[in-house]
């Protein structure tokens, strides 16, 4: 699989102007400095997001530093979840807001007192809503939309700007694919569709089936982050 580094439509609009955008570049512009690799993942409720995000911790901490922020109308429970893995992690509440912004990480993360300088990988996991977090950038050098198997294979149609705005795609539960009349063919079609050449790995949290290739990815960007980085220094 190749990533496609194409400008994100959300970068392209240009809305510098806005709070949140400046911010979030000053954000982009901090981790590239302190060398750490940020990832958020947004999708809709019930996708797999936090069981992924788990897994994904688990198979990171004891050789990378690594920290999850995560984002939740109401509860903790996501953030217990994760702190299973023995990686750090802090809830973000947010009450009647639907989405992330800048200034909540900016805000979490300090709170945290995490150094940025001392993480490897920083992951934020938004709230379940594949509408509102489309519009808020977060700083981050990766973004990724999860669909799942049972989500239906039209979701990327009904919710474009969201594919639009991510950097790559992952179908997630895809060890219940059949079960679930699931049709592979139809949802690839759907999120070319939207988004041409959008790169997309199939997966399954839970069985461990095509999670090698996304711990493999992203080691090989954040390798080529810190190197980018370095070099221009």
């Amino acid at each position: 699989m190749t990533i496609v580094n194409s400008p994100r439509i959300v970068q392209v609009r240009q809305q510098v102007l806005k709070k949140n955008d400046v911010l979030a570049r000053q954000l982009r512009e901090r981790y590239a400095a302190a060398g750490v690799f940020v990832v958020s993942l947004v999708s809709s409720p019930g996708s797999g997001k936090t069981t992924f995000l788990r897994e994904t911790l688990l198979r990171l901490v004891g050789s990378y530093k690594v920290a999850a922020l995560v984002g939740d109308l109401a509860t903790q429970n996501d953030a217990n979840r994760l702190a299973e893995s023995g990686a750090p992690v802090r809830q973000i509440v947010t009450g009647t807001v639907c989405h992330l912004e800048a200034e909540m990480v900016e805000q979490a993360t300090a709170a945290a007192g995490w150094a940025l300088e001392d993480l490897d990988f920083l992951f934020v996991e938004n709230v379940g809503n594949l509408v509102c977090p489309a519009s808020y950038d977060l700083g981050e050098d990766l973004r990724v939309v999860l669909l799942s198997t049972t989500e239906g294979e039209d979701k990327p149609l009904k919710y474009p700007t969201i594919f639009n705005t991510s950097d790559m795609a992952i179908i997630t539960k895809c060890d219940i694919a059949d079960a679930v009349g699931f049709d592979r063919a139809a949802a690839l079609a759907s999120i070319d569709s939207v988004r041409p050449g959008l790169p997309v790995l199939e997966l399954s949290a839970k069985t461990g089936a095509g999670v090698d290739a996304w711990m493999d990815l992203l080691k090989a960007r954040r390798t080529g982050k810190t190197v980018t980085v370095a070099a221009t220094i």
